[in-house]
This record gives structure tokens, sequence and C-alpha cells, in this order.
């Protein structure tokens, strides 16, 4: 998956090739992706299929509506894919970041407001390190993660659970 949000605006002004490439990358690339690698892994009757999406596919934003889309669009992918290679042992999951301390999310941890904003609304009050994601894919793509198939992880720190 790569980390990329061309536009930054309401739904009602986003230019159709700005749309288009939210769309192309965080989703058609990973159904591109997977049509490469699946036919592989369903020789060997099994593998794990692992998209990174984000807690903005579970919301709505105003300014961040197209990333959001697509990014609830990878995890009905992930549904659709653990149905259709199920069979031949291939699971496909989705894990779901909140506020990650990336370069991709820096304008956003980087802004003492926004992180402040950020700790308030996490239970466990952190925002999350790479290898909080890593953790969670590890498990996906391991034997550990053998019955796990067609669903969302959500590594977020509690952040969408509510409260604050």
């Amino acid at each position: 998956n790569a980390a990329v949000n061309p536009y930054y605006g309401p739904l009602s002004g986003i230019p159709d090739d700005a749309f288009s490439k939210v769309l192309d990358v965080n989703i058609r690339s990973n159904l591109w992706l997977v049509n490469r690698v699946a036919p592989g892994m369903a020789e060997k009757g099994k593998g794990s299929i692992v998209i990174i999406s984000s807690i903005a596919g579970l919301t709505g934003s105003r300014v961040l509506g197209a990333y959001g889309i697509s990014k609830a669009a990878d995890m009905s992918l992930a549904r659709n894919l653990a149905l259709e290679w199920g069979k031949q042992g291939i699971r496909a999951n989705c894990i779901a970041p909140g506020l990650v301390k990336t370069d991709f999310a820096k304008a956003l941890w980087d802004n003492p407001d926004t992180l402040a904003g950020a700790l308030k609304s996490s239970p466990l009050n952190m925002i999350g390190e790479p290898e909080d994601i890593a953790g969670a894919a590890l498990l996906l793509g391991s034997d550990a993660g053998r019955f796990i198939t067609g669903t969302t992880i959500v590594v977020d720190g509690g952040a969408t659970i509510g409260g604050e």
C-alpha cells in the first residue's frame, strides 16, 4: 500500500482526476497486486493478504472524504477477496490504523493542537507507532491468525470507540 492523499477538501469540490487518483492508488492498486499474487498462493494452498486501510474508512470527514471512501472500499475489498479465495486457503484482511507517527501523518502529529486532540480522544493517551501496525500485520500473516479472514482489525488506541 502507498500512503497518498492528493486532495484535501470537500467532496463537492474535488476534481475528477484527483478523485480517480485516490481510488487508483488506494483501491485499484490493491486489486491489481492481489490478482498478481493470489494465483501463486492458491497453487500452494495457502496465503494471507493484508490490506492497510484507515480509520478514515469508518468515519466521515468534511475534508478527507475521498480518502475515507477509498479506505472503506479497501475493507470491502478484503471481505470480497476472503470469499473469493478462501476455498483455496487464502485469507484476506484489513488493518485500519488510527493516527500513527509516520512521515505521511507528520502534519497531524507534529502540530501540537492536533496532537493534543488526538491524545484526548485516545483512551490510551497515545498515538501509534509503526511497530503497532506491524504487530497486527504479523498476526494476520502468521499461523496465529489462521482463523481470521474477511475482517478489519482497528489499531487506533481506542480512538474510534467514542468518549471525550
